[in-house]
């Protein structure tokens, strides 16, 4: 089956079915419904108001809806593709048959690819990783639009990838996050560029494996083009780019908060500097920005910036683009995000790490620290965490579901640290918390809300956590 563009007249003949009917699977059946596909079906075991009347907009429009519990049991026998949404898992019983009857699956990724419009077609720029992704991925555009690029991040992030690979207005380049997820069925990318940021154990419940997600990460790396940027301090990330089929030519880049060596972006002193797009790397660099530049100056924050730099500069982009980008630039709320100073005491919201690995990332960032941590762990161990951050913590405070798998942690690796467990799982914990970790802090120390776990427990989401935490601080600078 030849369908590699949307001018291509084999999306006449094609009998595609959309699993899953949320943001994505709403644009992937809208887009192959404009791309004139000869049937779209789309399957949802979700019945509700919202769904019913997104379906009505599209059964307008020729596609056929089914919502409701066992829609997605049983795979129609007239289908040539399954698009599926990220999220649901491979072993998916919709997703199992298509295997068994070798019927192509491919996530809204390759749906996205396979539709550009090769007379116009961005290239694209694409970032995955454990932690980090989203704030590397915002830093990337910025150094884009900073160069005067016509450019968008999209993907995980931002606006979804089909809706700019439609777009009637052409973009430069593209800035795409992509997940774990959206790359398992993603099959003929070539970015132009590619960096996975880190690798630590999450969704292992989904994959099957740690080996199976690192897998998965490293298939933003197959075809690629230009450069497959890496992180030094994490060799599973260069070794996924030593095991990827690149196109011929396409370089290996590393980043480095150390010094860095010929083909690779990293640290001299205070500057981010380059020595991988420079024509006499092997004995020169290019200064980017100074670590002044990056806010905040934490250091996988830095690590983010090296990263999108290099990029960046896969691209062309000229340095001072990158330097005017990082000055200007704030990451998202909830993200190493600096809240209040009260009583001396700084309070930092990172409700966004919500494993461990991005946890510890913060903590390192910090001394010392009155850390406030737990949610639901989703299988993960802290143990790792406890070991490389316990000569930074004041003391901690836990909360939610898995609290005791950290405070089991804290015992066997620090148990002369100070920790407080709340009980509380009402709206009004968070102001418990806020309180314990006050009384515990002294002047110069840093409450750190990094819980290394998920939110749903007590929060819709981390971004309710964290706006729970900010409020109960302002409340207490107040008083």
């Amino acid at each position: 089956m030849s369908l590699e563009t949307r001018t291509d007249d084999g999306w006449a003949t094609t009998r595609f079915v959309v699993l899953g009917f949320g943001t994505a699977g709403y644009a992937c059946a809208d887009s192959l419904i404009q791309a004139g596909a000869e049937q779209v079906v789309v399957l949802d075991d979700r019945d509700n108001a919202a769904l019913r009347e997104k379906a009505q907009i599209l059964e307008t429009l020729g596609a056929t809806i089914t919502l409701g519990p066992g829609s997605t049991a049983e795979l129609p026998k007239e289908v040539d593709v399954v698009v599926t949404s990220p999220g649901v898992p491979p072993h998916a019983p919709l997703l199992a048959q298509a295997a068994e009857r070798d019927v192509p699956i491919w996530s809204e990724i390759e749906l996205a690819w396979r539709l550009r419009d090769p007379a116009n077609a961005a290239p694209w720029l694409c970032i995955t990783g454990t932690n980090g992704k989203t704030t590397t991925v915002q830093m990337l555009t910025a150094m884009l639009a900073a160069a005067g690029h016509r450019t968008v991040a999209a993907g995980n992030v931002g606006l979804p990838l089909l809706e700019v690979v439609m777009d009637p207005e052409p973009y430069d380049v593209i800035a795409v996050e992509l997940s774990s997820y959206q790359l398992h069925f993603t099959h003929s990318m070539s970015a132009h560029s590619a960096a996975v940021l880190n690798l630590a154990p999450d969704h292992v419940d989904w994959h099957g494996s740690m080996e199976a997600y690192a897998k998965d990460k490293g298939r933003i790396y197959e075809n690629c083009q230009i450069a497959c940027v890496y992180n030094v301090a994490d060799p599973a990330t260069e070794q996924l780019v030593v095991d990827a089929d690149v196109i011929e030519g396409c370089r290996a880049i590393g980043f480095t908060l150390g010094t860095p060596g010929p083909s690779m972006v990293g640290l001299v002193d205070e500057l981010l500097v380059d020595r991988a797009f420079v024509e006499q790397r092997a004995t020169s660099a290019l200064e980017l920005a100074t670590i002044e530049d990056v806010n905040p100056p934490a250091p996988h924050n830095v690590a983010n910036a090296l990263a999108a730099a290099a990029l960046a500069r896969s691209f062309g982009v000229p340095a001072t683009a990158i330097r005017d980008a990082l000055r200007g630039f704030r990451p998202d709320k909830h993200r190493i995000a600096h809240v209040a100073e009260v009583a001396g005491v700084n309070y930092v919201d990172d409700s966004k790490a919500t494993n461990p690995h991005a946890a510890q990332a913060s903590l390192l960032a910090y001394d010392p620290v009155v850390w406030i941590a737990g949610g639901q762990a989703k299988g993960a161990t802290f143990d790792e965490l406890v070991i490389a951050a316990r000569d930074r913590l004041r003391a901690v405070v836990l909360l939610g579901q898995d609290k005791d798998v950290i405070a089991e942690a804290l015992e066997r690796h620090a148990p002369d640290v100070p920790r407080i467990v709340i009980e509380a799982t009402d709206t009004g914990a968070m102001e418990i918390v806020v309180g314990e970790a006050a009384k515990l802090a002294q002047v110069g120390d840093t409450v750190l809300l990094a819980p290394g776990c998920a939110s749903w427990d007590m929060f819709a989401n981390y971004g309710a956590r964290g706006d729970a935490f900010a409020e109960a601080v302002h409340r207490r600078g107040r008083v």
